[in-house]
């Protein structure tokens, strides 16, 4: 199992609160961290190690539809 850092954003950008879990997968880790989401923040972000591997709101979540050939 692969160790993942949870961190919880305020809407001002401050830390709300972190959480340290073993999951099995990115995939785990992406569930854990909606079921885990305080009500409170707006934002988080999943990491593995120094990798960020999942965050919500994605910061680029539109920015690449422009791009897109319909």
């Amino acid at each position: 199992m692969q160790s993942f850092e949870f961190c919880y954003l305020n809407a001002d950008g401050s830390l709300a609160a972190t959480v340290a879990a073993c999951c099995a997968n990115e995939r785990q880790a992406k569930i854990f961290a909606h079921a885990m989401k305080l009500s409170d923040t707006t934002h988080f972000e999943v990491w593995m190690g120094e990798k960020l591997v999942y965050e919500r709101p994605e910061r680029f979540e539109d920015s690449h539809r422009d791009d897109l050939d319909y």
